[in-house]
């Protein structure tokens, strides 16, 4: 199994950051503007980019306070099925550090090389947004090559 591993700090408190990964507004401010579903552990979130058929959806595992959030994919792309985004907060004297993993990937395809890219803009987004106002969820984030299109059967990271 192999994973997608990304690291950042943002100029914001822990609860700023936590409160953009488990609330629907906090989500949809800089993953996708197309956000349902309860937050809470346990709940489910279904985030759409632009289509029914463009549709990923997560099971809470987990939602530690100010600290971590891990969230299991239950329906998308079928590379994403089965595998696990944790989010591990930590707080220093000047900012929050962010540790992501998209985990358990089977192998490691070429969509995997552009869902690190896309993950790497989204959460530059969570950065952005927080600290600045200027996030770019979807459908506002930059557009990376031909899978970010609309197609039918297609899912956007």
């Amino acid at each position: 199994m192999v994973d997608i591993l990304q690291r950042f700090g943002i100029a914001a408190e822990p609860h700023q950051v936590y409160e953009s990964l488990t609330t629907l507004d906090g989500l949809s401010s800089w993953w996708t503007r197309d956000v349902t579903g309860d937050p809470t552990p346990g709940g489910t979130i279904e985030f759409t980019f632009g289509g029914p058929d463009r549709t990923v959806r997560v099971e809470v595992s987990s939602a530690v306070p100010d600290e971590q959030v891990i969230w299991r994919c239950v329906h998308g792309p079928d590379e994403w099925l089965d595998t696990t985004m944790e989010f591990e907060l930590q707080a220093t004297e000047t900012e929050t550090v962010v540790r992501f993993a998209h985990a358990g990937w089977r192998e490691p395809v070429e969509f995997m090389g552009h869902c690190t890219t896309k993950w790497a803009s989204f959460l530059l987004g969570l950065k952005n947004g927080l600290e600045a106002g200027q996030a770019t969820p979807f459908p506002a984030d930059p557009h990376i090559s031909s899978w970010d299109d609309p197609q039918p059967g297609a899912a956007a990271a």
